[in-house]
């Protein structure tokens, strides 16, 4: 059984969804990067880190900003494994995520690619700007290493594409909340429950959603309309030289991944 798999079968006991914060690996500087994802892991069910690239185009200007940031400190592909070794021999029992651009896994080629995310103990790999019908390759090398193939379903999805979506897909799948770019600064969109009835009668991996939450009320929202969990990013890292807002921002956060309701 996947860690993947027993967290959401705990969360379902525990009546949660789960929060997954999402951090630059390399931010702000190489030396300091554990120390800030450490300070994440108190109220985190699961982790998206992700690897920074020169040209994040899905992401908005808090998480390009903190990409190059890292860039410009020296961080490189096999620091930010590095990093992701230490969570794990830390962390055994923690879901962790890749958000990777395809130039670093083309370059070197997917199948190495995935053997050194494998090594390193991650669990999933998410590739934001490969559609899932042109996923094939990336998800057959995913497979091959032992990882998990993330998805991303788009909210104006057709029914076609979520079904490939069910299919090729594993771990969770990343429910985009709307139109644009990771960020706050225009909020969450909604999600319609629809979509994640959809997903769930396909047989997807169970739906996390993306894009602009950064308050209890967009979290809250995401659990009503069906979501598993959450992902969030850019409000954290807004407050990532602040730990006593920090801190206060993901204890209010976790607290609306409590369910009240079926």
């Amino acid at each position: 059984m996947s860690r993947y798999t027993r967290l959401f079968d705990r969360l379902a006991r525990e009546r949660r969804g789960a929060l997954v914060p999402f951090a630059v690996l390399g931010y702000p500087t190489p030396a300091r990067s554990l120390a800030w994802i450490e300070a994440l892991l108190p109220h985190a069910d699961a982790l998206e880190l992700g690897l920074p690239f020169s040209d994040p185009i899905a992401d908005g200007p808090v998480i390009q900003t903190a990409s190059h940031e890292a860039l410009a400190a020296g961080a490189r592909i096999d620091s930010g494994l590095a990093t992701v070794s230490r969570l794990r021999a830390e962390h055994p029992e923690l879901p962790i995520g890749l958000l990777v651009y395809a130039n670093l896994v083309y370059q070197p080629g997917p199948e190495r690619f995935y053997r050194q995310v494998e090594a390193a103990g991650a669990d999933s790999v998410l590739i934001p700007d490969v559609p899932a019908e042109e996923a094939g390759p990336y998800v057959a090398a995913a497979r091959q290493a032992g990882l998990a193939a993330v998805l991303i379903a788009p909210p104006n999805a057709p029914e076609a594409t979520l079904a490939l979506i069910a299919k090729l897909g594993s771990g969770y799948t990343y429910v985009v909340s709307r139109s644009g770019v990771t960020g706050t600064e225009r909020g969450a969109g909604r999600p319609q429950a629809r979509l994640f009835e959809t997903l769930r009668a396909l047989g997807a991996p169970p739906g996390l959603v993306g894009f602009g939450i950064s308050s209890p009320a967009d979290v809250r929202a995401a659990l009503a309309q069906g979501a598993d969990g959450v992902i969030v990013g850019s409000s954290l890292i807004e407050k990532s030289r602040d730990p006593a807002r920090l801190e206060s921002h993901l204890h209010a956060l976790a607290q609306a991944t409590l369910r009240t309701v079926d």
